[in-house]
């Protein structure tokens, strides 16, 4: 029975020290709760199993923005280049509106001369699909800029080519004989176009969208000879032994002369006036009347009278003669003679370089 006892109570002993171990085992001791570090071994910690709960998630439908519709037509009152009225068109009619109001040509004018260029003859494109687009979005009432490409190039190849056909030069007036006269064409001033300032005024024309007529601007020029710088004309007839003097075509004067014998004719054809001596002296020329002939100072016996009047013709004059009985026949060697008084008055009146015609 005691046998039985001490059975019981070693059984009973080692339940409690079970007990004990257990409590040790999970329990964490006061030290170690405090973060403490002591000569007994401290367990791991439990571990946790975390329970995640997944929520169904609800998806929302989204409701979709309603989008607007563009108008049809363009707001009241909408221009495009400060001119074409857009407002109430549908895009294709103001499309068209506005590409008719580009395409208007531009008058250019010339006198009595009336031209017409095209924005397209001048290289000129107007944006007009951008313009139109804008149109449509801007508040009624608003003005569309309609821009334009206008190459500068272009517009001068054109304005080249206009005063290839208007300018001019001037034309000198022109001296000739008709009916033994001297008649004067008339002159004709030269003309040439202001190509910068036409330049200016079409690219203008196209930039801004104005089509008033264009006065194309010229320059004049004056010739170098008119009618009234002809000045003065000498005019010879052989056959009646005549000098007509005429200021232009208007006739001054005429003196009797004396022209050359048939032997030494007078040469006839336009010359003119090469040099001009006060008192000459007389040299024999080179012909056979005067082989044994010596010079001749001046005075009252030289050949030449008091003046001398050189002409192109070689060694032919008008000149004086101490002769007057010889004027009005064909005595002389090929001189012109004239009265003493009256060569003096003519070579007072006329100058180097001033025509000579002599005729039959």
């Amino acid at each position: 029975m005691r046998r039985g006892f001490s059975f019981l109570l070693l059984a009973g002993c080692l339940v409690v020290g079970v007990l004990s171990a257990g409590l040790l085992v999970g329990t964490p001791s006061a030290d170690a709760q405090e973060g403490t570090t002591t000569g007994t071994t401290t367990a791991p910690p439990p571990t946790t199993t975390t329970t995640t709960t997944t929520t169904p998630t609800t998806t929302t439908p989204t409701t979709p923005t309603p989008t607007v519709p563009r108008p049809s037509t363009i707001a009241a009152g909408v221009t495009v280049g400060g001119q074409v009225l857009v407002g109430g068109l549908s895009p294709a009619r103001a499309t068209a509106e506005v590409k008719a109001f580009f395409a208007r040509p531009v008058t250019l004018r010339l006198g009595k001369v009336t031209l017409r260029a095209t924005p397209n003859q001048l290289g000129a494109a107007a944006y007009v699909g951008e313009a139109v687009k804008r149109a449509r979005i801007v508040a009624p009432g608003k003005n569309v800029p309609l821009k334009v490409s206008a190459p500068q190039p272009r517009i001068e190849r054109y304005v080249r080519a206009l005063a290839r056909r208007f300018d001019r030069a001037a034309v000198d007036s022109q001296l000739s004989l008709r009916n033994g006269k001297p008649f004067v064409t008339k002159e004709q001033p030269g003309r040439r176009l202001r190509q910068a300032t036409a330049v200016r005024d079409l690219f203008r024309s196209l930039k801004i969208h104005v089509r008033d007529p264009i006065a194309l601007r010229t320059d004049t020029f004056a010739p170098a000879a008119t009618r009234s710088t002809i000045g003065d004309v000498i005019v010879i007839d052989r056959s009646v032994n005549r000098l007509s003097f005429y200021d232009g075509q208007r006739l001054r004067r005429t003196f009797g002369v004396a022209t050359g014998a048939s032997r030494y004719p007078t040469p006839l054809g336009r010359f003119e006036i090469v040099v001009k001596w006060r008192n000459p002296w007389w040299y024999p020329p080179q012909s056979d009347w005067a082989k044994d002939a010596k010079p001749i100072p001046p005075g009252p016996g030289n050949p030449l009278g008091t003046r001398w009047m050189g002409i192109s013709a070689p060694a032919v004059g008008i000149h004086g003669t101490p002769d007057p009985a010889s004027i009005g026949y064909s005595v002389s060697h090929g001189c012109i003679r004239m009265r003493i008084p009256e060569v003096e008055w003519l070579f007072n009146q006329v100058d180097v370089g001033t025509p000579v015609y002599i005729v039959q």
